[in-house]
């Protein structure tokens, strides 16, 4: 049986994407490098954590519509979906972009199309992935297509805004964008947009960097509030009844694959034209280390209520929960990690919040996943050494955690450092 779409990258794109194309009638075949990920989804099982998609992927493989190896076969559509980490210094690792490239070059035959979805550097498919095909011996546009679509989605709901969320394609060519258009019209219901390849790049990076940006303000506006006694929630509450304005959360950082990363591709290729986004990178990088420099002197045991980078979903990468942990611990601090919805943690975690609370000096509100919303503050203040509690989402019924005797400090109102807000 021939197969159709070959998606190189079976993480938390490529592997809902690959399933998605296949509950669709497309006969698909996922690549990853990693033996563990292809054991695991050979035998119909997820490694990430996303709603839907284990029913889904166990559906495909059963049903021999979605297979996996760590090579590619030869089909019509190439998906590329690998990391595009950073490096230490700030720069975007594109290895595994073009080790994803080259593994696929033997496989190719006229008339296929090939796309980039990993989030990469504007320039990449032109600059990147369009020599080496042409070194091949494939012309972009003529004997071969070449387009960039990137994905727009939300961890929890992967599923369905595949499906439902506009998309943008970028060719090469206008015929290769048309081409990577026909292949995702069969499974995308928003509406398909057709650009060049470097535009759908920008416009990548451009969504994401507009977010990063809107955190630091946010994070700025909170450290103003805490200066002035101010309550950053409610000037951002009654400043977004403003038609106009819409000034994100603030929070200990800005975490994902996604919005945590992507701007630094921007500051390293354009360094000399980008210092408002340099310095919202900064602002929101430092934010892990503010609330650190936050916590209580004498407080020796801090329990961490989340690990992931965002509520209700169980990616941890770049999570500033992370950080938090480390430069707690470098402190010389007691760290303990309470998260149920991270089931792969990277870190020790604790297995139950009666065994992360006991003896504890502080809790420290870190992801505001719902489930936290529900937890008994009387209860918690049976097990704990100290009633402190600091809120670095302004998440938590405040009131409520007072009335069972807790001292509660929430970031942006001028209660989370110790020293209290500024004279005047």
């Amino acid at each position: 049986m021939s197969t159709d779409i070959c998606v190189l990258g079976m993480g938390y794109i490529g592997l809902p994407t690959a399933a998605m194309f296949a509950a669709n009638g497309f006969r698909v075949h996922g690549v990853d490098v990693n033996p563990e990920v292809v054991a695991t989804v050979g035998r119909g099982d997820i490694h990430i954590e996303e709603p839907g998609l284990k029913t889904l992927v166990r559906g495909a493989v059963t049903s021999g519509m979605l297979t996996i190896s760590d090579q590619p076969v030869q089909a019509e559509l190439f998906i590329i979906a690998v990391p595009t980490p950073l490096t230490a210094d700030k720069r975007a690792d594109m290895e595994a972009v073009d080790a994803a490239t080259r593994s696929l070059l033997p496989w190719l035959k006229r008339g296929n199309t090939v796309v980039l979805e990993s989030t990469s550097p504007p320039g990449t498919c032109r600059k990147r992935i369009q020599p080496a095909l042409e070194a091949a011996g494939w012309v972009p546009g003529e004997t071969i297509y070449l387009a960039y679509c990137p994905e727009r989605v939300l961890p929890g709901r992967i599923l369905s805004e595949l499906i439902t969320n506009d998309r943008v394609v970028g060719g090469v060519t206008p015929e290769c964008a048309r081409s990577a258009a026909r292949w995702y019209g069969k499974l995308v219901e928003g509406e398909i947009f057709l650009t060049d390849a470097t535009t759908a790049e920008l416009v990548k990076l451009a969504e994401n960097t507009y977010r990063d940006v809107n955190i630091a303000l946010a994070n700025e506006l909170a450290a103003v509030c805490e200066r002035c006694g101010a309550n950053f929630w409610e000037v951002q509450r009654l400043a977004n009844r403003h038609p106009r304005v819409n000034i994100h959360r603030a929070g200990p950082g800005v975490g994902g694959h996604c919005i945590s990363v992507d701007p630094w591709f921007l500051v390293e290729m354009f360094p000399d034209h980008t210092p408002l986004i340099r310095a919202a990178r900064n602002v929101n990088d430092g934010a892990p280390a503010r609330v650190v420099s936050a916590v209580p002197a004498d407080v020796e045991t801090v329990t961490l209520l989340g690990l992931a980078f965002k509520g209700n979903v169980d990616d941890c990468r770049e999570s500033p929960a992370l950080t938090i942990a480390s430069l707690l611990e470098a402190s010389g601090r007691q760290v303990r990690i309470f998260d149920p919805l991270v089931k792969r943690p990277p870190v020790p975690t604790a297995g139950t919040l009666e065994a992360a609370v006991q003896g504890s000096d502080l809790l420290l509100l870190t992801t505001p996943h719902d489930l936290f919303a529900e937890i008994d503050p009387g209860s918690v203040a049976l097990l704990a050494r100290r009633r402190l509690l600091m809120d670095t989402h302004g998440f938590l019924d405040a009131e409520r955690w007072r009335a069972a005797g807790f001292e509660v400090r929430q970031l942006g109102t001028g209660s989370f450092f110790e020293a209290g807000p500024a004279p005047g």
